[in-house]
């Protein structure tokens, strides 16, 4: 009676260890990727919600002065914000004005604009914004 080969050889045993050497390699690059891309996300999520509360702040706390200020949010992120007045161009726009506009105005128009810096890459965000303000 012959002897029949049952199981695998040596060769087939290699193989399939390479094919899942070589599977688990992409699959973990893969999931580090998206490790890294779900940080990446969270820090620019914090950078908008500090840029945001900043420019929320801007004229509550104190009155909106033109200038600039900076500061460090949670040792990591570094704001810059600056307040420049803002006029608009009505040059080209021709109507009768209103009583209020023909009184002296006592409001100005300012921009804000807050730039969050981060990161060893030097990450930016940068938010901007109009905000009314009465003048003093």
């Amino acid at each position: 009676m012959p002897h029949k080969q049952t199981g695998f050889s040596l060769l087939e045993i290699l193989i399939a260890f390479s094919i899942l050497a070589l599977s688990l390699g992409i699959l973990l690059k893969i999931f580090s990727s998206g490790v890294n891309a779900a940080q990446v996300a969270e820090e620019y999520t914090v950078a908008v919600q500090i840029a945001e509360s900043l420019i929320a702040e801007t004229g509550v706390t104190a009155p909106l002065q033109p200038g600039e200020n900076s500061g460090v949010e949670l040792q990591k992120y570094q704001w810059l914000m600056s307040v420049t007045p803002y006029t608009l161009d009505f040059a080209n726009v021709t109507r009768k004005k209103t009583d209020a506009e023909t009184a002296e105005a006592s409001i100005s128009l300012f921009k804000v604009r807050v730039v969050v810096t981060w990161g060893d890459d030097n990450r930016q965000f940068e938010l901007a914004k109009l905000k009314l303000a009465a003048v003093i």
